[in-house]
């Protein structure tokens, strides 16, 4: 079965994540953007997507995938130390880190990823 959850973006066309069997497909989440600091966002980015995860019932420690895409390369080790608040060692996900431009001019990171949860 495939679940379609309802959109975090205000865009109907891209929902906040896509449960297919144990498979949490998640879009992309920010936040923060009130603030340019990395830090701040890369937090804000986290907690958006914890809140996604826990709408259908897991958790950030299922993740299994984790895409990180930043704005600024010079941010990436601001970006990355955070990550251990969120994770403990045994648990972070696989991680590809991209440097990209955004639609919104204050975002400075997105994340989307995989999670599993067993059903």
């Amino acid at each position: 079965m495939i679940t379609r959850m309802k959109t975090h973006c205000k865009d109907d066309t891209c929902p906040s994540c896509v449960v297919a069997g144990g498979f949490i497909f998640l879009a992309h989440h920010s936040g923060g953007h009130e603030k340019v600091d990395i830090e701040f966002q890369i937090r804000a980015s986290l907690n958006a997507l914890r809140k996604t995860l826990r709408s259908v019932n897991a958790e950030l420690e299922d993740m299994v995938q984790l895409n990180l895409y930043l704005r600024n390369r010079a941010d990436f080790d601001k970006a990355r130390n955070v990550f251990p608040e969120y994770f403990t060692e045994q648990q972070y996900p696989v991680r590809t880190t991209l440097f990209t431009d955004f639609v919104n001019e204050s975002c400075l990171c997105m994340l989307d990823g995989v999670a599993f949860k067993s059903e």
